[in-house]
């Protein structure tokens, strides 16, 4: 997995003068340190369990520049069979309306590149995947969840562009039918605002809030250093955005707009909600020289040390629950629990890692 030229360019020059250990992929796929690894992905870097809670989602990233395609693909848990979901619209008999812009055409199959995805139950009970895809576009895609229990389909019901200069990460539904994405930094000017949040902790991005009826808007007090995952309350009333480069999970108001409790979590990606209704989240604790060597993976996993942090919302305490470096697997992304099981993804390798909650 590559990402694109400026970005390479701009942790060269944070990590120059760094030193790290030179760069080993881990291409066996041996159980070690509590994890189990199954090795038949690429780069599954976010995870959605369906609502019968019988298969998982898989966001299998390629490229930040959207220069590779990707794809989504079906993990059912019973018997581990996987599937890749072809892309198209669903029945066009009808004259349903789009569920994002009604203007917003289908994604090219071809050049299709998911990253941070959200499912979610709309007003009508139905349910919806969001996704983000930087492949051919910055957009939105809404996807139809159809859960049979021993097999899920999905078809594609909208979608929504991204504005001016967009570069998304991650996604989180809203129950009037708009979302929440993260915006990590401008699109066609990254080496600046990555040495700018890097090295000086400056604000690189914010999120952004679309609804139908009004489209796109910043989300006050948002701003950060590279927002990463989010996550909303139950009320919506709260956005949890973990802001990559200032090393914390903030706590953010939407009534008043403002910050209203952080946790200090290193380089934290994505996050999800627990059995328990505490927060899981996927930190990266290696240095940025490692996680800039990862990028050049051509074979097996990315072995960089990783924590997933359990993270009260109401306390904003976190406690490690995973730590690992090296074998089976590194550089973990997303923890989705399923049952007594976590199951973490990552944006570095071929594979998928189940750690024991028991």
């Amino acid at each position: 997995m590559h990402r694109n030229l400026p970005i390479l360019i701009a942790i060269a020059v944070m990590t120059a003068g760094c030193s790290s250990d030179s760069f080993t992929p881990i291409l066996g796929c041996e159980p070690d340190n509590q994890l189990t690894p199954d090795c038949r992905f690429q780069n599954p870097e976010d995870l959605a369990l369906t609502p019968s809670r019988r298969a998982v989602i898989v966001s299998q990233f390629a490229t930040m520049d959207g220069s590779a395609p990707g794809s989504l693909a079906r993990l059912r848990l019973a018997d581990a069979n996987i599937a890749t979901f072809p892309l198209g619209p669903g029945d066009t008999s009808s004259a349903e309306p789009s569920w994002g812009d009604v203007s917003c055409s289908p994604p090219d199959p071809a050049t299709f590149a998911p990253h941070g995805i959200d499912l979610d139950i709309r007003s009508d009970g139905r349910h919806v995947l969001y996704v983000v895809n930087h492949g051919g576009r910055e957009s939105v895609e809404l996807f139809e969840v159809k859960d049979g229990g021993a097999d899920v389909h999905l078809a594609w019901r909208g979608c929504v562009e991204g504005p001016e200069r967009a570069y998304f990460n991650d996604v989180v539904a809203r129950s009037d039918g708009g979302f929440w994405a993260t915006h990590m930094m401008p699109k066609d000017s990254q080496i600046w605002p990555m040495i700018k949040g890097g090295i000086f902790g400056g604000d690189t991005g914010w999120v952004y809030a679309w609804h139908p009826a009004t489209g796109y808007a910043k989300v006050a007090g948002s701003d950060g250093p590279f927002p990463n995952g989010i996550e909303k309350s139950a009320d919506e009333r709260f956005l949890f955005i973990n802001m990559y480069m200032a090393g914390e999970v903030r706590k953010l108001d939407l009534v008043s707009g403002k910050v209203v409790a952080s946790a200090e979590v290193a380089s934290p990606d994505n996050l999800t909600w627990s059995d328990d209704d505490d927060l899981l989240v996927a930190s990266h604790t290696a240095g940025l020289s490692q996680q800039m060597e990862c990028q050049s993976l051509e074979a097996g996993s990315c072995g960089f040390k990783f924590e997933i942090v359990r993270l009260d919302p109401e306390r904003m305490t976190a406690s490690v629950v995973v730590s690992n470096q090296g074998a089976p697997m590194g550089a973990a992304t997303v923890a989705l629990q399923v049952g007594n099981e976590l199951l973490l993804g990552t944006f570095a390798g071929d594979r998928i890692a189940r750690f024991s909650l028991k």
